[in-house]
């Protein structure tokens, strides 16, 4: 009796199961559209990262973006990744115009190196930035510098970070960096920025996250930012909130960045001039 009750219920389950899958083909088959085959084409012409850069849930979510736009909407459609070429690619293939945009590239915000913020604690927990930085100030003891943990470089997909051995800090290699923003997001202390390469491949800014009063910040770290507005002085575009300066991307950096670097008193400015391979 029990073993007929087991198997009308299966064959009823097995009836219900096989009529919602045969209705469900159906409406498929009712409302399916074709996709436009240029979705495709466009897709195949991407990099295939699927970081998310561009703000899109993937590559070929770009790509379907890219097809259904206006060309006032597609100029401000934008792979990091692929760059200005792979654009003016895809917008050569619809006919339409990609904008000019300049080049980006992540920078790290902190200069708390094993010279600068030399190590008082041992971190013995598990080695992830995320987890360090909830349990723990750092092994330095700054609430806001690099945990040295290598989280940034774990997720970076194009080998543009690594760790120095000199300074323990990650580094950026400007060349293969495509600024994703995988490390901007990884960061729990937020320490990378993307920023623009600049005029000459020049860059200026101040790698100090540290808010706190300037002797406080230095006891742990000889580079931090102390906010004494030198930097000001030179640049009225620089700002200084929470005793911290903070230079924008605004700032010429080939015009201001040199002495910006000169004139910072710990050495919290950071003015990077870069040989432009392109004209070997």
């Amino acid at each position: 009796m029990m073993d007929n009750l087991i198997l009308t219920d299966f064959l009823t389950l097995t009836g219900i199961a096989f009529t919602a899958a045969l209705i469900l083909y159906f409406i498929l088959q009712k409302f399916h559209t074709e996709e436009d085959p240029r979705i495709k084409d466009i897709e195949a012409m991407l990099p295939q990262a699927n970081c998310g850069a561009c703000g899109r849930a993937g590559c070929h979510d770009f790509a379907v973006a890219c097809t259904k736009c206006t060309p006032q909407g597609f100029a401000k459609l934008y792979c990091p990744v692929g760059g200005s070429k792979v654009m003016k690619e895809i917008a050569g293939y619809l006919g339409m115009k990609a904008a000019d945009r300049e080049g980006t590239v992540a920078v790290l915000r902190c200069n708390g190196s094993c010279q600068n913020a030399p190590i008082k604690t041992n971190y013995n927990g598990i080695q992830f930035c995320r987890i360090a930085h909830n349990i723990s100030s750092g092994q330095s003891g700054c609430p806001d510098g690099c945990l040295r943990l290598g989280d940034c470089i774990k997720v970076c997909k194009f080998g543009a970070l690594s760790l120095n051995p000199q300074t323990g800090l990650p580094q950026v290699d400007s060349e293969k960096c495509t600024s994703c923003g995988a490390c901007v997001n990884i960061c729990p202390r937020q320490l990378f920025e993307i920023r623009p390469k600049g005029q000459n491949n020049q860059r200026v800014y101040v790698a100090c996250r540290n808010r706190q009063k300037g002797s406080i910040a230095r006891k742990n770290c000889k580079t931090a930012c102390i906010g004494c507005m030198k930097c000001a002085k030179i640049c009225p575009e620089i700002k200084i909130e929470e005793n911290l300066s903070y230079i924008p991307c605004s700032v010429n950096a080939a015009k201001y960045g040199r002495q910006l670097a000169q004139t910072c008193p710990t050495g919290a400015i950071v003015h990077i001039e870069e040989k432009d391979k392109n004209n070997d």
